[in-house]
């Protein structure tokens, strides 16, 4: 059986966070063979670009020519074409090889600089448009292509039909830039005659090839075997993580990172096995822990490195619990078993992402204590002081908690306690680096008042 291949048609990015370079990492990320066209150099970073130099629109053919001759590609994905004599040639290769083509309509990079000669915008509508499979532009080269103001998301549904009038098979409109102010984002799909709208949280992070990695992500799901709807669905889901673990490599706005989908699957097994490992250590010390378990027994969590929901943060089943004399986990590691240790650990990583690990034990003044005399750094937040709108959104508190304390001392602590309020039990919470961690952090300051060394 042939291995999945795709195609990336699109200009090369110096700086590593769109262009060329994001289509590989997403085509990889996904499990599918990268074959590229490149269309022109650049020469940018996360700040702009500073100079484009083109390549011949003859040699762009023969590159396309080359990997269609011997490689089975039925998807490709155009990013940066630049000029009307490339355009021409990417229209060809298309109809001539059959392939399915994802359009991401380039027209300016994040940043504001111009990837496409002005006067090739035209030729893109005329020439490319109509050969789109799918067709991603977002709010403004939508209106561009549409020849309309886009102002609402019913703006945005008409101009998905007005574009597949044009030749386009199916349309997706990006929202992300239309009212920014609001708390969720809405892309538009019209795909087979039908629309359909997907809303995702709007994240503060000022992304760099957020629209490469999406459309290269609808190629390789395409290519994978997935039909309309469907990749794009998954593409959706797949730049939100991408988005949500973007990196701070430079001075300027952000590259997505396509990569951190593989990561946090990779991770899984070591997670698990570490807070497996970390529970049997709080079992094998039961009578040190046992005067410091919370009523709703002990929880410990540990987060993959690019976590960004419960999902990819592991922890005990039912917790871990008095049972006789002794402390016993309940049920298995599992990912997503518990939401507050989660919330914990992901708002932690905001500020520090290798402190990716929590446990949870009962407040006790000189616990605390102990924690600073064996040399810990010791944080606190005060529950009544969380505005009132907070405290009406479940789940809430405890990131507003963290978030003061790590704010109180300028860093992310070892240990974070508050003194609880009506119906909430006053908690220490030990944050480390991984789930053996904050065990090993728990039973120093435990062994300090026992006199146990």
């Amino acid at each position: 059986m042939l291995f999945p291949c795709a195609m990336t048609i699109a200009g090369s990015d110096s700086g590593g966070g769109a262009g060329i370079q994001a289509d590989l990492k997403t085509f990889s990320a996904l499990g599918v063979y990268a074959t590229t066209v490149l269309t022109a150099l650049t020469a940018q970073n996360t700040k702009g670009v500073k100079e484009i130099f083109p390549l011949p629109a003859n040699f762009v053919k023969s590159q396309a020519e080359a990997v269609l001759e011997d490689i089975k590609v039925e998807v490709a994905k155009t990013g940066m074409l630049y000029s009307s004599e490339i355009m021409s040639v990417v229209a060809e290769i298309a109809e001539k090889y059959n392939l399915k083509l994802v359009v991401d309509p380039v027209f300016r990079a994040g940043s504001g600089d111009l990837l496409v000669k002005e006067e090739a915008k035209e030729a893109l509508i005329k020439l490319v448009v109509p050969k789109a499979y799918i067709l991603t532009p977002n709010r403004y080269e939508a209106e561009d292509i549409a020849k309309m103001s886009i102002e609402t998301v019913e703006d945005m549904e008409v101009a998905a039909q007005k574009i597949a009038e044009l030749g386009a098979k199916n349309v997706v409109v990006k929202g992300g830039h239309l009212n920014e102010n609001e708390k969720t984002i809405k892309d538009v799909l019209y795909v087979d005659g039908k629309l359909k709208v997907f809303t995702k949280p709007r994240l503060e992070v000022k992304p760099h090839g957020s629209g490469c990695s999406f459309s290269a992500a609808i190629a390789a799901y395409l290519a994978l075997g997935n039909k309309t709807s469907q990749a794009v669905e998954k593409a959706e889901r797949f730049i939100q993580e991408a988005l949500s673990s973007s990196l701070k490599v430079g001075t300027g706005r952000m590259p997505v990172n396509p990569m951190a989908v593989l990561y946090n699957e990779a991770e899984k097994y070591r997670v698990l096995e570490n807070v497996r490992v970390a529970a049997r250590m709080i079992e094998e010390n039961s009578r040190l822990f046992m005067p410091y378990v919370a009523e709703v027994g002990i929880q410990v969590a540990m987060a993959t490195s690019y976590a960004t929901n419960k999902w990819h943060v592991a922890a005990v089943e039912g917790r871990i619990v008095r049972v006789g004399g002794e402390l016993k986990r309940v049920g298995c590691v599992s990912f997503g078993a518990s939401s507050h240790l989660a919330r914990i650990v992901l708002t932690t990583m905001k500020f520090d992402s290798k402190m990716k690990a929590a446990l949870n034990l009962h407040h006790h003044k000189k616990l605390v204590e102990a924690f600073k005399n064996a040399g810990f750094t010791v944080s606190s937040f005060d529950r009544a002081k969380e505005p009132e709108d907070l405290k009406k959104v479940e789940g809430k508190t405890l990131s507003w908690g963290v978030e003061q304390a790590i704010k109180a001392i300028g860093r992310v602590p070892d240990v974070i306690y508050d003194f609880g309020e009506v119906g909430k039990e006053p908690m220490i919470r030990v944050l480390g680096v991984s789930a053996t961690n904050v065990v090993e952090k728990a039973l120093a300051a435990i062994r300090k008042i026992e006199g146990v060394f």
